[in-house]
C-alpha cells in the first residue's frame, strides 16, 4: 500500500440547481445538497482506498449560504486524512452567481467513509501525505475531530483522547 497525497483523491462535481430540487423560497434542498456530498465524498473515499466505501458518519455540515435556482453548484471533496480502514472526506461547496459568475463558497462538510471488502468487512485503507498548507492543516484537525466524535459517542473514554487533552493542557 503506498502513501496518497490528497489531491490523487479530489473530487469535483458541478450541477446547476433545478426547479424540482427547491424549496418554497426557490432555494435548493439541504437534503439535495447532502446528496451531492454524499456523493462526491463517496467517490473521493473510493479513489483513494480503491476498495467499496460506506458512508460511515456525517460529522459536521454547515449551511452558511442558501444557493438559489440556477445557480451552478461545485461540490469538491477530497480526502483529509486516512485511519486504519476509515477516511475523513472535506467537502466545500461553492457556487456561481448566474448573472455575474462570481464564485462564492456555500457550504462545508466533513463526512467519515469506511472502506470494507466484498462481504461488508472493514479494509485497511493506504495512508494519506498532504502536501499543501490547507492538506496539513485539515489533515492536523481530522484527529482531533475524530476523537471529539468517538468521546461523543461513547467509544473512547475522555482520558484517552490526547489530542483533545493537549488543546487545554500545556
Amino acid at each position: 500500500m503506498r502513501a496518497k497525497n490528497p489531491s490523487e483523491s479530489r473530487t469535483v462535481m458541478t450541477d446547476m440547481v433545478l426547479p424540482s430540487e427547491t424549496n418554497p423560497l426557490n432555494n435548493l434542498f439541504g437534503g439535495e445538497l447532502l446528496a451531492r456530498m454524499d456523493r462526491a465524498a463517496s467517490i473521493s473515499a473510493r479513489r483513494h482506498s480503491r476498495r467499496i466505501t460506506v458512508t460511515a458518519s456525517v460529522n459536521h455540515v454547515a449551511f452558511n449560504r442558501s444557493v438559489p435556482l440556477g445557480s451552478v453548484v461545485t461540490v469538491e471533496a477530497s480526502v483529509s486524512r486516512a485511519f486504519k480502514t476509515s477516511m475523513e472526506i472535506y467537502i466545500d461547496v461553492w457556487m456561481e452567481d448566474r448573472f455575474t459568475g462570481e464564485r462564492t463558497k456555500a457550504n462545508e462538510a466533513i463526512y467519515t467513509f469506511v472502506a470494507v471488502d466484498e462481504t461488508g468487512i472493514p479494509t485497511e485503507v493506504p495512508p494519506l501525505e498532504p502536501e499543501t498548507d490547507l492538506e496539513k492543516e485539515r489533515f492536523a484537525g481530522a484527529l482531533r475531530r475524530k476523537q471529539l466524535s468517538l468521546v461523543l459517542a461513547g467509544k473512547m473514554e475522555p482520558n484517552k483522547a490526547t489530542e483533545l487533552k493537549a488543546l487545554f493542557t500545556s
